[in-house]
């Protein structure tokens, strides 16, 4: 009887560590450079639904995760504007996702959305993670969180991940565009040489 209970309390302890190790893996992890990123459906703040796929002429993506009430996203929103504008033309757009619970950041819910949107003249989607299912997928933790996406016959593949360039202080401070010298590899069916960086923001809220 005791060996039974031992046996048994034995086998609690050990689902309960593979749940606790379960949790701890896949938190935060997301898609490694190489990897294809799944299609999404999101709300814009238009009120339409958005998915890669609809960019038939698209030759990738950018793909950021940002918000209206990180200071970080916001330093950064003029250039976000500013690389859409260069690399949508050349096959390159900004798709730029809200991941935030609402709740918690009020600052972030749709009609906040819309208005910053338009005191911004965002020329690109601005789309809401509202059930929180794409930036797990991603693997984005902080706003803003840069993805640069290649189309390709296997679908769109990963080829950066982390920050815009090295100085979200300062613009004219930047030495060196990450997302930027990225893009331009593609465009020039070059390898992209740097391709992880460290992304600095807020903590995508959940």
């Amino acid at each position: 009887m005791n060996k039974t209970i031992k046996l048994i309390s034995a086998a609690v302890i050990v689902l309960c560590i593979s749940a606790f190790t379960i949790h701890k893996t896949t938190f935060g992890e997301g898609y490694k450079i190489g990897d294809v990123a799944e299609d999404f459906s999101l709300k814009n703040i238009d009120g339409k639904m958005v998915s890669l796929s609809d960019y038939k002429k698209a030759k990738g993506f950018i793909v950021i995760f940002t918000c209206n009430t990180c200071p970080y996203a916001v330093a950064y929103e003029d250039r976000i504007i500013a690389l859409d504008k260069k690399y949508a033309p050349k096959g390159y757009p900004v798709i730029s996702i809200m991941p935030n619970n609402v709740s918690i950041k009020q600052g972030d819910n749709l009609e906040a959305m819309k208005q910053r949107a338009s005191e911004k003249g965002f020329t690109f989607p601005y789309l809401i993670d509202e059930e929180q299912k794409v930036f797990p997928k991603f693997g984005a933790t902080k706003t803003p969180h840069m993805f640069v996406l290649q189309k390709t016959e296997k679908g769109n593949v990963v080829k950066y991940i982390g920050a815009i360039d090295d100085n979200y202080k300062d613009a004219s401070a930047v030495s060196t565009k990450y997302v930027e010298k990225a893009v331009e590899a593609l465009l020039q069916g070059k390898e992209v040489e740097q391709t992880e960086t460290k992304a600095i923001g807020c903590t995508i809220k959940v």
